[in-house]
């Protein structure tokens, strides 16, 4: 990783001290030529440029020296010139075909070689985001330029948005310019003031044109393969109980966006949520989005599975590289155990390498990323995704508390029905509802919302409720034994979501129980 003034130190001291290859990985070119226009001007040597539309001009005064377009005739004029005169640096922005024994590699080896004996002392830089030819690499060093990072993206957005205040309403004061900037950090230069700029053509900047610049950046990276954007609607959103969860979530979400830097600890990595089946797990993932007011993106463990050797691997790297170039965002890992079970010998080792690749991402990557997994079967989760350190955090989502399904009958039943329940039936409904997950109350609402519309409102009535209720024959009936073990391994290893301890616990156990520090 290499920020603006990294690089541009580096570069400097790889050209003073003629380094005769180098290659600099960056997919901005035009910021990598202004680097070594700066530098040009700095040590005032010329520096020549090749350009497949322009051939061969000196950065600094933009001269042409050389009208031949191609790569390999650039190559001929560099070695010709490099014979006659010492100290040169020719940079090419647009070669390929480097990354193997190629024709192209080898030319550019001998070049690299001429520029290293001693009569001639010259350097040979190539802008390119592809790996490079092992033995042509070795002559010489690599430099590499990120995109832009907060502080570089804060410049940007000021020197964007300064020059026009006086000339048009601007609300944006520093602290919303560095919430512009922490929006934008992950995309090019160039991306981010095409951005800003459509802004600025609206004649104003409010304060709410942030979320615009949310969702700009969000159409810039709308198909990438593995990675789905899931549309958040907020009046779909409403998720009953889940007290402690919603409580952590509230004291972390400031932590997403500040600068901790100079308190060396990364950003809120994000939540593993297990529990038992229909009890609001995804819902969650969609609500933290959509109350956190970032986008939400679905990670398909399924499509990343390819057909040839290392595909699958190389699938999952650039899915996560995209997720960190698309933050701050919400990436949701649905039912997770699926993708990352079968870790064992008969795996063919692609599963192991994809379990390591994403806890090593897990752990080290520092962009502000909010995962949220889900599982439903833990048996199946590798050991090492629940050491601390990966998540933040460990919710179990349990079978809703009499509170908690009083809660999500009336979330459901004001959706559909627009109105609320008298006391009476209320209770009646909790008690039915025993033992019923979220989905299965959603489940019996529905059925009352479907007769409404058939049949019209005045059909609703206490009987059509009670009977829409005890048509429902939840999980922990039906399978009692699945959702006791699921509850006994929560009890042990889980902060409870709903802030009270998971069912079935006795008194030892509940004093015993993880708890969260708010």
């Amino acid at each position: 990783m290499s920020d603006y003034k990294t690089f541009r130190s580096t570069l400097t001291r790889y050209l003073k001290a003629r380094i005769p290859f180098i290659s600099i990985r960056s997919g901005e070119r035009a910021r990598v030529l202004e680097v070594l226009k700066e530098i040009g001007t700095e040590l005032n040597v010329p520096i020549y440029t090749h350009t497949l539309s322009q051939g061969m001009r000196e950065i600094v005064s933009n001269r042409s020296v050389h009208d031949d377009r191609s790569v390999f005739g650039a190559l001929d004029f560099m070695s010709q010139q490099m014979t006659q005169r010492q100290n040169l640096t020719f940079c090419l922005t647009e070669v390929s075909d480097l990354d193997n024994d190629t024709q192209a590699a080898r030319h550019f080896y001998d070049a690299a070689l001429l520029a290293s004996d001693p009569n001639s002392s010259g350097s040979i830089i190539v802008i390119t985001s592809d790996p490079i030819w092992a033995p042509l690499q070795r002559l010489g060093l690599s430099v590499t330029l990120d995109h832009p990072n907060e502080d570089e993206m804060l410049r940007i957005v000021q020197e964007q948005i300064h020059p026009y205040q006086g000339h048009m309403p601007i609300d944006w004061k520093v602290e919303q310019e560095k919430e512009a900037a922490n929006i934008l950090a992950g995309i090019s230069q160039i991306e981010a003031e095409n951005v800003l700029a459509t802004l600025l053509a609206k004649g104003e900047i409010r304060t709410d044109d942030l979320d615009e610049l949310r969702h700009a950046k969000d159409r810039i990276f709308a198909d990438i393969s593995g990675l789905e954007r899931i549309p958040v609607r907020d009046k779909d959103l409403s998720v009953g109980g889940l007290e402690g969860l919603k409580a952590w979530l509230d004291q972390e979400r400031p932590l997403l966006t500040a600068d901790l830097r100079e308190r060396g600890i990364r950003p809120p990595r994000g939540v593993l949520l297990v529990g038992v089946p229909g009890c609001g797990k995804s819902l969650s993932a969609k609500a933290i989005a959509s109350s956190w007011k970032l986008p939400l993106y679905r990670l398909d463990l399924a499509t990343i599975q390819g057909q040839y050797v290392g595909q699958s691997e190389n699938n999952l790297k650039q899915a996560l590289s995209t997720a960190d170039h698309i933050s701050p965002c919400v990436l949701w890992i649905d039912e997770i155990e699926k993708g990352l079970a079968g870790g064992g010998s008969g795996s063919s080792g692609v599963t192991t390498r994809l379990i390591g690749q994403f806890l090593f991402w897990l752990q080290e990557a520092t962009a502000r990323v909010f995962v949220v997994a889900t599982a439903n079967d833990v048996s199946q989760l590798p050991g090492e995704l629940l050491r601390r350190g990966r998540f933040d955090e460990l919710f179990f989502i349990d079978l809703p508390s009499p509170e908690e399904r009083r809660d999500i009958i009336s979330i459901y039943v004001k959706k559909g029905l627009k109105q609320s329940l008298d006391e009476q039936l209320m209770d009646e409904l909790v008690q039915l509802s025993e033992g019923f997950a979220g989905a299965d109350i959603e489940a019996a609402v529905r059925e009352v919302v479907k007769r409404a519309y058939l049949n019209g409102d005045d059909s609703i009535t206490v009987d059509l409720f009670r009977r829409s209720f005890q048509n429902i024959v939840p999980l922990s009936k039906t399978s009692p034994e699945r959702v006791e073990a699921i509850q006994n391994w929560g009890r042990e290893r889980a902060v409870p979501a709903s802030g009270r301890p998971i069912a079935g616990g006795d008194e030892q156990t509940i004093k015993a129980r993880r708890t969260v520090l708010l």
